[in-house]
């Protein structure tokens, strides 16, 4: 047995403070360093026979300073990448001086720590094609390896204790993908896994945690990490992504960097403090040191970025500036750098879309960095923030509709104008199906590209009728806006007369659908809700379904609603009738549309109008609207 002492050099921690406890962040400089004056681990030199390969093979084992054969460790299996074998960590990573350094600083729980060879082969060196598929097929092979053969040898060659709770499984890259498809494998075997920059032969997260619940319950610690350099990013962020939807605790890491040691050597620092010992799952999105793009960032811009905990870190150059803000919910003060770049972190972020503006010297401007959108009357910057529950409106591999731009010559504005329709699968090959229609508006400031950009309108409906959930329908995304906009009666006039002469004849000339009432519903958000109520209520002969959103009619102006009132109290029962949905919804207290709605509805019962009420929680927001339409389609054309 080769035997190889080791030894290490001086080490500093520094940490963020998290309430009352401390949770590290990066590691210090000279945290991998040689120190002479500490304790010290060994490095053996093992051999186990393996009948999965046939041959005998060999490992490195790290026993910890202070090692005792009285008494029982749990073990890290410890992974190297494809280009690498059981010496790799060794060479590259000096897991042994970084460990040495933690027990001096008395960070660690005292583990035994294996780095196997993950080539499991009879000719398991990393020498020709190491691309090839048998070579590469030798890393999957490892698995029954690892579990039949090497493990059984390491728990009787060494006093160790067992069970899932006392083994960790990590890896770097084709190791990282090695541990996350193992470790999440087989739950039973293991309670702490770590991938670091894992590689692409890590399952798909579908199949790579197929079942949540079993992986909340059985995991002690999940742990992604990966340089923010890394052209594999992408595997973390799609594992880390479906964990999020799924409410799988885990940690996601973010760091500076690439695909090498650096990182590599970070990751075992803070992995390593976590493992045996009680973990705070409630500190979990405290670690990562940077966040990742936003999905609405333009392409290759790296802010904004999103932390786990949903804070955002926004950046923007302007050398000549005197003041710059964020403008996102509320107002943060962008701190300048001496390169002329202004950086702020907010505060966590509730779900969804958001709009935002820069101020610059006063001037509220689009960020360059992400994607504009026609909201707030102008074109402004948008962030979407992701959540768990998230998932009924994200791009999935399942029969997508298309959305189409329909132009017409609207006779009320003398100008033409468009809307967007929005087909579901299978529209184009059912030839002699015609299909119900739902007629969706955006709210104030807005046009028909809200529902379509902000509202993912067409991903929403896309999951839902795969699901069975809803009807194949139409979506029209109407542009609401029309001349001498406003909530006057004349305005309201305006939308019904180019809606019931211009737009629905325009679809049911060009589009396969029913052309009556139980095939048409009518729905809004915000200025879009009145709207709906107007030209909605007042045509009960027209829709028999009908939806409003964040919106009421106002009560301090008596002269607009108190003649829709009049108007409903003498046609109550036609309403009644006619409507198979009169669905309103609010989001919540915190929606300032509330007060209205709910002096709306207190109306609507003194004159026996039946609806249906829901609110969720979010305000006046799109992430509200969205979650509105996901509830309000499937109840449509039933």
């Amino acid at each position: 047995m080769k035997r190889i002492q080791v030894s290490a050099l001086c080490l500093l921690i520094f940490s963020f403070t998290a309430g009352a406890q401390s949770v590290v962040k990066q590691a210090p400089p000279g945290f991998d360093e040689y120190r002479a004056n500490i304790a010290h681990g060994k490095i053996d030199t093992i051999s186990y026979d393996s009948k999965t390969v046939g041959s005998s093979r060999r490992a490195l084992v790290y026993t910890p300073p202070g090692f005792s054969p009285k008494k029982k460790y749990p073990v890290l299996y410890l992974l190297h990448g494809i280009g690498g074998d059981e010496k790799e960590w060794f060479k590259n990573g000096q897991p042994h001086v970084i460990l040495d350094n933690l027990y001096a600083e008395a960070k660690l729980q005292p583990m035994i720590v294996v780095l196997p060879n993950g080539r499991a082969a009879a000719d398991d060196r990393a020498t020709g094609n190491i691309y090839s598929a048998d070579k590469v097929q030798a890393f999957a092979v490892f698995e029954k390896d690892l579990l039949a053969d090497l493990i059984p040898h390491i728990e009787k060659k060494y006093k160790v204790l067992t069970g899932r709770d006392n083994r960790a499984l990590a890896g770097l890259s084709m190791g990282g993908g090695q541990s996350l498809n193992f470790g999440l494998g087989n739950p039973d075997s293991f309670a702490w896994v770590g991938g670091f920059s894992s590689a692409p032969n890590t399952k798909e997260p579908a199949a790579l945690v197929p079942n949540p619940e079993e992986a909340r319950k059985k995991l002690k610690l999940l742990w992604i990490s990966c340089g923010d350099a890394d052209n594999l990013m992408r595997i973390s962020r799609r594992t880390h992504d479906y964990l999020q939807q799924n409410n799988v605790p885990h940690i996601f890491y973010a760091e500076p960097g690439g695909h090498d040691f650096k990182v590599w050597k970070n990751d075992l620092y803070m992995f390593s403090q976590l493992l045996f010992k009680p973990v705070n799952r409630s500190l979990f999105s405290k670690y990562s040191v940077l966040g990742f793009p936003a999905a609405t960032n333009v392409r290759s811009a790296r802010y904004p970025q999103i932390l786990p905990d949903n804070r955002v870190i926004f950046r923007i150059k302007a050398p000549d500036a005197q003041k710059v803000q964020l403008d996102l919910v509320k107002k943060y003060d962008m701190i300048k750098a001496a390169d002329g770049n202004w950086e702020v972190t907010t505060d966590s972020i509730g779900e969804g879309f958001h709009y935002y503006s820069l101020l610059i010297d006063g001037l509220a401007v689009a960020d360059p960095n992400s994607e504009t959108f026609y909201g707030m009357g102008r074109m402004a910057s948008g962030i979407e923030i992701p959540f768990a529950g998230g998932d009924y409106y994200s791009v999935k591999n399942i029969p997508h509709g298309e959305v189409r731009i329909k132009r017409y010559y609207s006779n009320v504005s003398n100008s033409w104008r468009r809307f967007f329709v929005y087909t579901p699968p299978g529209y184009d090959t059912n030839t002699n199906e015609k299909f119900p229609v739902l007629y969706i508006l955006h709210g104030g400031g807005e046009d028909e590209r809200g529902w379509l950009n902000q509202g993912k309108i067409d991903l929403i409906l896309d999951n839902l009728i795969t699901e069975k959930k809803a009807k194949p329908m139409l979506v029209v995304m109407l542009d609401g806006n029309l001349v001498n906009p406003g909530f006057g009666e004349d305005f309201l006039k305006l939308f019904e007369t180019d809606l019931k002469q211009n737009v629905i004849p325009a679809v049911e000339k060009d589009y396969k659908v029913i052309p009556e009432a139980k095939g048409r519903a009518l729905a809004g958000l915000s200025m879009g809700g009145i709207q709906t109520l107007f030209a909605g209520v007042r045509n009960t002969d027209m829709f028999s379904y009908l939806g409003v959103f964040s919106s009421g009619w106002f009560a301090n102006q008596p002269a607009i609603a108190d003649t829709q009132y009049a108007f409903m109290k003498a046609n109550a029962a036609t309403i009644n009738n006619n409507l198979k949905q009169f669905w309103i919804a609010m989001g919540g207290k915190e929606d300032f549309a509330y007060p209205n709605s709910q002096i709306m509805m207190e109306r609507f019962k003194e004159m026996n109008i039946k609806f249906s009420y829901t609110e969720y929680p979010g305000g006046h927001t799109w992430p509200v609207w969205r979650n509105n339409i996901y509830q309000f389609a499937p109840l449509l054309f039933r």
